[in-house]
């Protein structure tokens, strides 16, 4: 009788156990029930770390959904006139044949009223540019500006009716591993939407524009440049730039200028017709473990200035050759992708908060943005600065670097001529800007030649070794 309680009492416990087990492992709320959409892995220190897979975080409807009405199909016809030398040697013909060549891109819808953001190469040399809704009806689109350094043109259609529009969000707020959507007409597949994340950030290309990019692994191909990179919100983080190839197509990763960065341009260009770009006026480079013992400094991570522009902004407010800037405002700064991607978001006058290490010691002070055609770099006694839009009207061109001044004994014999003159290239590299030319000077020996190609006062196109 005994035996049998004892039995009796082990089944009993038994079936608790069986079902106390069932109950939280597998019942509504269970680890392992339907409804749960979680996987439990096994750290190293033995703690359980919940994975979401939940369906609702893979919902990508609403925001494809929003976001599809709002990007566009852009179509850039232009025409160029090919000559026949033949024809012209043995009968005198001239004039050549006209040939028509057709582009085509994406486009996103920012406002209601019909402004269009997209890339500049997009839209580049077009004579005439359409734009074709989601709805199949086409505009005629009218180019209100671009920055050919950030790669950014706005355009205007009249559609006669408010437009559905995508929202900008704060791109400065994107987290790595954030799903994304990019959305687009590769290879004239219109609304098209693919996924992914976002792979990295303040990404830098070494581009003679843009610095730093949003990486994300979601499949971009030709015909997606100028297309719209949203949240899961349908919020505009960024414009589907470029991708890394080496086909051509899709590979991997694909980039997108920053929302914050592509939201000032248009702003620039809708209220100034230009871009105001402020710089903070020190150069430099970003650190790691080999420049920071080259340096003889223990940070390993920040922007280290190694000269600062006289008269500046960062020089009134006292910042000096060997200060590491590690923050701006808000904004950590680890690599010089990191700094210039803030800055370019600011306009002159504006006013920032630098954090910077001086002798292991951090500081912060008030810089205000200088204007960016101020800054100035030195090449072997020849000063260069930026050009102005009146510059390009004058000489039909879109960019150059100004030749200040001389200052070298060898060359002031030519001071008058080369003084207004405007730097095309520097062995065969553009010379968009002074932050360029001095990063391509940089990476000259002082007794290496370059062949520098120019535009004279008078208009005459020269070519020369320096």
């Amino acid at each position: 009788m005994k035996n049998l309680s004892t039995l009796f009492g082990v089944s009993l416990l038994s079936g608790v156990v069986t079902l106390g087990s069932y109950k939280l492992l597998f019942d509504t709320d269970g680890y392992f029930s339907k409804d749960n959409g979680s996987v439990v892995t096994m750290a190293s220190n033995s703690y359980g770390k919940r994975v979401g897979l939940a369906s609702e975080v893979l919902d990508f409807t609403e925001a494809a959904d929003k976001t599809i009405h709002t990007v566009v199909h852009v179509k850039n016809v232009s025409r160029t006139t090919v000559s026949n030398p033949i024809l012209e040697y043995f009968y005198g013909f001239k004039g050549g044949q006209s040939q028509q060549q057709v582009g085509t891109g994406s486009g996103v819808i920012i406002s209601e009223d019909g402004y269009i953001v997209t890339n500049n190469h997009v839209i580049k040399d077009a004579s005439e540019i359409e734009i074709t809704l989601n709805n199949k009806k086409s505009y005629k689109a009218k180019l209100i500006g671009t920055d050919s350094k950030m790669d950014i043109a706005l355009l205007k259609i009249d559609a006669g009716e408010k437009l559905q529009y995508t929202a900008f969000a704060n791109s400065d707020s994107v987290k790595v591993g954030e799903w994304v959507l990019a959305v687009g007409n590769p290879y004239n597949l219109n609304s098209t939407v693919t996924a992914g994340i976002v792979s990295a950030k303040a990404r830098n290309l070494d581009t003679s524009g843009i610095q730093s990019f949003i990486q994300t692994d979601a499949a971009v191909n030709p015909g997606n440049s100028g297309g719209a990179l949203v949240n899961t919100r349908g919020e505009l983080i960024g414009i589907n730039t470029m991708i890394s190839s080496p086909t051509g197509s899709y590979t991997g990763y694909s980039f997108a200028v920053p929302s914050n960065i592509t939201r000032k341009i248009i702003e620039d260009l809708m209220e100034f017709g230009n871009v105001q770009r402020g710089i903070l006026g020190v150069e430099g480079g970003e650190l790691n473990s080999m420049s920071s013992k080259d340096y003889g400094i223990s940070l390993t991570q920040g922007f280290y200035i190694n000269k600062v522009t006289k008269n500046s902004g960062a020089d009134k407010a006292g910042l000096a050759k060997g200060d590491v800037i590690v923050k701006i405002d808000e904004q950590n700064i680890s690599t010089f992708a990191d700094l210039s991607g803030y800055i370019n978001t600011k306009r002159p006058n504006d006013k920032v908060q630098v954090t910077y290490s001086r002798d292991g010691k951090t500081k912060t002070v008030l810089v205000t943005l200088s204007k960016n055609e101020f800054f100035n770099a030195e090449f072997k006694g020849i000063t260069l600065e930026n050009i102005e839009a009146a510059d390009k009207k004058k000489f039909k061109i879109d960019y150059g670097v100004r030749i200040k001044g001389i200052s070298d004994e060898k060359w002031q014999q030519y001071e008058e001529e080369l003084v207004g003159s405007i730097i095309l290239s520097i062995d065969n590299v553009k010379a968009t800007d002074v932050e360029t030319v001095s990063k391509k000077f940089g990476k000259i020996e002082d007794n290496q030649k370059v062949r520098i190609e120019l535009i004279s006062k008078n208009g005459e196109l020269l070519r020369f070794y320096m």
